[in-house]
């Protein structure tokens, strides 16, 4: 071999072994990104903030590398309109979908149950109505609604009429744009006592009388487990009129694996039934800093390793 073949050949592989380094690098990269989950996971604000910052664009950023592909916010309607339409283009941006916000709140009140007059329902058509601007400013298709206290004074056969005939004016207002309402049952027992909606049965029979595409359930496994338990059962009777899950381990409200509830098998047979829609992370981190939030991620990946 001449000279020249020599040096042609030596720099040739020293190409292609910066080629080969450059390569493992890029993919060491992509992988500390973290990949996709096969489920629409939904964090939300402050979840990540010792990780990412207080800045929430900086946190949606975080959880997008951490692969997380949704997001949610109850709050959301009291964040101002200009804020809410950057977290919407940014969330556009990193091909993440918004979850939900909440919309409408009777907790400690029984209006819902008991009222249903012009002046009342005229206060829930502008309600739903702010909710539609927010909705189109964050790209969201769904919204909280959680009709309130029971009324203690009227028995509940006319309590549910009257909620029925208050969600049929709001759906109404909703049918108009799309937008989901989803209600949300809650338990009594360790969070919210005495509250109108507790139960999967019960959200059921009422969405299923108000009849609206723009009516139909939050399912909150972590408030069912609480309430009701028999959670896959209960979420294949009901399977038509839900729209939404929320998760959060019991006892302590904490990410899945801190509990009792095996979300490993839940999020199987939800992908497995062909769920397309979102899953709200509603619960705190068991442990504090980076080091919880870390935790929080790794929680989900076994959950989804299925």
């Amino acid at each position: 071999m001449n000279r020249r073949d020599l040096i042609s050949k030596g720099l040739g592989a020293a190409v292609a072994t910066t080629a080969l380094v450059g390569s493992a690098n890029e993919k060491t990269d992509k992988s500390s990104m973290g990949n996709k989950f096969k489920l629409k996971y939904a964090p939300h604000f402050k979840m990540f903030r010792h990780s990412a910052g207080d800045d929430p664009i900086d946190q949606l950023k975080f959880a997008a590398e951490r692969g997380f592909t949704a997001w949610e916010d109850n709050g959301m309607m009291r964040k101002s309109p200009e804020l809410q339409s950057k977290i919407g283009e940014t969330m556009q941006s990193l091909g993440m979908t918004m979850g939900v916000f909440v919309s409408y709140s009777g907790m400690k009140k029984t209006d819902f149950v008991t009222k249903t007059d012009k002046a009342f329902q005229d206060s829930l058509r502008a309600k739903m109505k702010e909710a539609l601007e927010t909705a189109k400013r964050v790209n969201a298709k769904w919204t909280t609604v959680v009709p309130g206290n029971v009324n203690q004074k009227l028995e509940m056969g006319y309590q549910t009429a009257n909620c029925i005939e208050n969600l049929k004016v709001m759906a109404e207002v909703c049918e108009k744009q799309g937008l989901v309402m989803v209600l949300e049952p809650l338990n009594w027992y360790a969070n919210h006592p005495g509250l109108f909606l507790t139960s999967i049965p019960q959200s059921y029979q009422i969405c299923k009388a108000v009849g609206s595409p723009s009516c139909k359930i939050l399912n909150d496994l972590y408030h069912q487990q609480i309430t009701e338990g028999n959670l896959i059962p209960n979420i294949d009777k009901s399977w038509s009129e839900i729209s939404y899950f929320q998760v959060g381990d019991n006892p302590g409200r904490k990410e899945p694996t801190t509990g009792e509830i095996n979300y490993k098998n839940i999020f199987k047979h939800l992908h497995s039934k062909g769920y397309k829609g979102i899953i709200g992370m509603e619960h705190g981190n068991s442990k504090a800093g980076k080091e919880g939030e870390e935790a929080i991620v790794k929680a989900y990946q076994e959950c989804d390793s299925f």
